[in-house]
């Protein structure tokens, strides 16, 4: 009786643990480190994926599944790095014209303002406050008006290194209760989720390329090119 016992417990175990890996699509929990840092760079780029937060959900849905929480938040600030340093090169190569055909005009003239007046603040509360603040307005500000290179790199990663090590601390403190929660009730849609997750990433670079690549189109002055013509 005991040995079956003990038999027992030992598939409950392991069906429990197939169970929790199971809770993601499979190329989703293998995306690992590499996939984290791909979704950063574009997450804080000039194409920003449609899911405000998508690498707070990766990093934390990874460190959950017994990632490496150091490993994974480094990978996450990385890439946030090298994703915000392009969107600030873009600001200041394309200037205040790229700003003016990016940023809605009913915030512009108060993110200017907040950007003149608290160049570092400006970069620096975006990007460590959640979603739904917006971040890529802020980094084009920033280039676009003139914050230097050091105080943005020094605002802008100071901010991602505090946010992304509290989802990863937060993951390794309550991801297992996250991962519990999904398993009893959205277990059986989480290849819909997930696929419908990839999607959307795909559907927002694609969108996101054309978008960057027609407003500097714009602003380098060529759509004026046919009307020169016609005159």
């Amino acid at each position: 009786m005991a040995a079956l016992q003990k038999i027992a417990s030992a598939t409950a175990r392991h069906t429990a643990k197939r169970t929790r890996r199971s809770v993601l699509p499979h190329w989703l929990t293998h995306l690992g480190g590499l996939g984290l840092f791909a979704v950063a760079i574009f997450d804080s780029s000039p194409i920003p994926l449609p899911l405000p937060g998508s690498t707070d959900l990766l990093l934390l849905l990874l460190v959950s599944h017994h990632g490496n929480p150091f490993l994974l938040a480094a990978c996450a600030i990385t890439g946030s790095a090298i994703g915000g340093y392009i969107t600030w090169s873009a600001g200041k190569k394309g200037g205040e014209a790229l700003l003016q055909r990016s940023v809605p005009k009913r915030f512009r003239a108060r993110i200017e303002h907040w950007t003149d007046n608290h160049s570092m603040l400006s970069v620096m509360v975006p990007a460590l406050l959640p979603p739904p603040i917006p971040l890529t307005p802020f980094l084009l500000a920033a280039g676009a008006l003139g914050v230097s290179r050091r105080r943005f790199l020094v605002s802008y990663n100071a901010a991602r290194l505090i946010r992304y090590s509290l989802v990863s601390w937060a993951a390794v403190t309550y991801g297992r209760k996250v991962v519990s929660w999904w398993t009893k009730n959205l277990a059986e849609w989480s290849g819909v989720i997930g696929w419908s997750f990839a999607g959307l990433m795909v559907a927002g670079v694609i969108y996101g390329i054309w978008q960057y690549r027609r407003q500097t189109y714009d602003a380098s002055g060529k759509r004026t090119m046919p009307q020169e013509a016609q005159a």
